[in-house]
C-alpha cells in the first residue's frame, strides 16, 4: 500500500490564502451590497465559488483522514442528493465527503461542498434528526451566505473569502492532529469570527432548511429534536464541539424549531432502515476495541437502542473483524434466511467467506447482486476488494475502471486501482492511477513525478505522451495556483 504524508495544517492556511484570492482586486471592486433577504450577491459569482469549493476540497482531503467504508459514502452521498432536490440550491453539482472522525461536525463549503463526520450519527436518533443538520447546511449554500458575508465586509483588508475557507478547514479538521492548535491565538479569533454566519442567517438556514426537509417529506419536528440532542450530549463538555462553535446553539433557537414546526401537523414518517445499518458501521468504526463493540452489541440486542436485526448486524461485523467468523456466521445466518436479497447482509457474508479464503464463494455472491444493481458503489467496492484478495487481478481492474468512469472523483477508488495496477505488473497504469489520487488529495508535486515515471515508460507512444502531457500541464497548474 503507497502512502501520504500529511502536511502542517499551517501550510494548508497560507496556501489557501494565497490560492483564493490572487490579489486584493476583488475586496477593491466596485459592487453593491445585496439583499441581506436574497441569495444573490455582486461580488463572488456561483462560477467562482465552484472553483473555490474545488479547490479546497483537493486542500482537505490532504489533512484528513476520509472514511473508506463504501456503505457509509453511499447513504450520505444519496441522502444529501435526495434533500438537495427539494432544497433551493440552484446548482446541484454537490461533493459530499465523509470524514472518519467521532466528534460532532458537519459542515458547508462554498461551491457544493457538504462534509459529514461520522460522529454525526451518534447524536441522530433517526433519519429525519439526520436530515435536518444536512438540510440546515444546504440552506446555507442555496442562499449564499458564505458570498453575502463577504459582501457585507468588502471594505476589510483581509481577504474574507479566504478567512473562510481557512476558518472551515479548521474547524472541519476538529479533533485531528491538524487543529486549531495549529495557529496562533490571535488568528485563531480572527478566522473564528470570520467562520461565524450572523444571527439572521442562523434562522434563515434553520426556516429554509425546515422547509425542504418537508417538501422532502422528512419530520419537521426532527429539527428541534435534534439541536435538543446536541444540547443534551454537549452541555457537560470541556469544550463544545466545532459545529456548535460555528453554528451556535441556544435554548431560544431549539424553541424556535420547535414553535416552527408547529405549524406543520404532525404525522407518521416512515424511517429508513439505511440509517440505522450506517449508524451501527459509524459506530464501529470509532471504536478500537473489538471485545469491546461484541459486548455492546450484545447488550444492544437486548435493550432496543436499535432493532433486534441491526444490532445483530453490528454484532456479526464486529465479530468478523475480530476473526470470530463462526459465532459471526452463526449470528448472520437468520438475517440471511429472513432477509436474503438485503444487500447488507450478503456483503457481511461475503466478507466471512473472504476471510475463510473461500473466494469463490465470496465473488460469487456479490458478483450475482451486482448484475442486478451494477453501479452499486459498495457492491462494486467491496468485489473489487475481495478479487484482489483472491489475486484475480485482471478481473479487479476491469472492474474498478469501470468504476472510475462512474465516480471519477472518488479517491479510493484511484486507490485500489492504483493497488491493482502494481499487483497485476502494469507499472505504467500504477503512475497514472496514483496521480490521480494525488490531485484529489491537492498533492500535485507527487502527482506530477507519478506522471513524468509514466511518460518515461511510453516515450514511442505518441498518443499516450500526449494525453499525460496534457495531465502535466493540468497538474502543473493546479500546483502553481496553490503556491505563494
Amino acid at each position: 500500500m503507497f502512502s501520504i504524508r500529511k502536511a502542517p495544517l499551517v501550510l494548508a492556511l497560507i496556501a489557501i490564502f494565497s490560492l483564493i484570492l490572487p490579489s486584493q482586486q476583488l475586496i477593491a471592486a466596485d459592487v453593491l451590497l445585496p439583499d441581506l433577504g436574497g441569495a444573490g450577491s455582486g461580488l463572488i459569482s456561483p462560477r467562482q465559488e465552484y472553483q473555490l469549493g474545488q479547490k479546497w476540497l483537493r486542500m482537505y482531503r490532504s489533512h484528513v483522514i476520509t472514511s473508506s467504508d463504501p456503505f457509509l459514502q453511499m447513504y450520505v452521498e444519496d441522502l444529501i442528493t435526495k434533500i438537495s432536490y427539494s432544497s433551493e440550491i440552484s446548482d446541484k453539482r454537490l461533493d459530499i465527503v465523509v470524514v472518519e472522525n467521532a466528534t460532532l461536525n458537519a459542515f458547508a463549503v462554498p461551491g457544493g461542498v457538504i462534509g459529514v463526520h461520522t460522529g454525526l450519527f451518534t447524536y441522530a436518533d433517526d433519519e429525519d434528526q439526520f436530515s435536518s443538520v444536512l438540510a440546515h447546511e444546504l440552506a446555507h449554500l442555496s442562499q449564499r451566505h458564505f458570498a453575502r458575508r463577504i459582501a457585507e465586509q468588502k471594505d476589510n483588508a483581509i481577504p474574507t473569502m479566504a478567512a473562510l475557507l481557512a476558518s472551515i478547514l479548521i474547524a472541519a479538521t476538529s479533533g485531528s492532529d491538524a487543529g486549531i492548535a495549529a495557529i496562533t491565538a490571535t488568528q485563531a479569533i480572527a478566522i473564528d469570527a470570520q467562520l461565524r454566519f450572523s444571527r439572521q442567517m442562523e434562522q434563515e438556514a434553520d426556516r429554509i432548511g425546515m422547509d425542504t426537509m418537508v417538501r422532502a417529506n422528512k419530520d419537521p419536528f426532527a429539527m428541534g429534536e435534534m439541536f435538543e440532542n446536541m444540547l443534551k450530549n454537549t452541555r457537560f463538555s470541556h469544550r463544545p464541539p466545532e459545529f456548535l462553535l460555528t453554528h451556535p446553539l441556544t435554548e431560544s433557537r431549539v424553541s424556535d424549531a420547535q414553535l416552527r414546526a408547529q405549524k406543520y401537523d404532525k404525522k407518521y414518517y416512515a424511517q429508513n432502515k439505511d440509517f440505522y445499518f450506517a449508524k451501527v458501521r459509524a459506530a464501529l468504526a470509532h471504536e478500537k476495541n473489538l471485545q469491546f463493540a461484541i459486548r455492546q452489541f450484545k447488550n444492544e440486542q437486548q435493550d432496543n437502542k436499535y432493532s433486534q436485526d441491526i444490532s445483530t448486524y453490528g454484532l456479526v461485523l464486529a465479530l468478523t473483524r475480530a476473526d470470530k467468523l463462526d459465532e459471526a456466521e452463526k449470528q448472520l445466518s437468520p438475517l440471511l434466511k429472513k432477509h436474503p436479497d438485503n444487500i447488507h447482509y450478503i456483503v457481511a457474508q461475503a466478507e466471512i467467506d473472504a476471510e475463510r479464503k473461500n473466494f469463490d464463494a465470496a465473488s460469487q455472491r456479490l458478483k450475482a447482486k451486482l448484475l442486478e444493481q451494477p453501479k452499486h458503489h459498495a457492491l462494486n467496492i467491496r468485489y473489487a476488494e475481495i478479487l484482489m484478495k483472491a489475486s484475480r487481478y485482471k478481473e479487479c481492474e476491469t472492474l474498478l475502471l469501470a468504476h472510475s468512469k462512474r465516480r471519477p472523483k472518488d479517491d479510493y477508488v484511484w486507490y485500489l486501482l492504483a493497488e491493482v495496477h502494481g499487483l497485476a505488473g502494469d507499472i505504467y497504469h500504477v503512475h497514472t492511477a496514483r496521480a490521480e489520487y494525488f490531485i484529489l488529495n491537492g498533492l500535485y508535486k507527487k502527482a506530477i513525478i507519478q506522471l513524468k515515471n509514466a511518460k518515461n515508460l511510453v516515450k514511442k507512444d505518441r498518443q499516450r505522451v500526449a494525453r499525460i502531457n496534457q495531465r502535466l500541464k493540468q497538474a502543473r497548474t493546479l500546483r502553481d495556483e496553490a503556491k505563494l
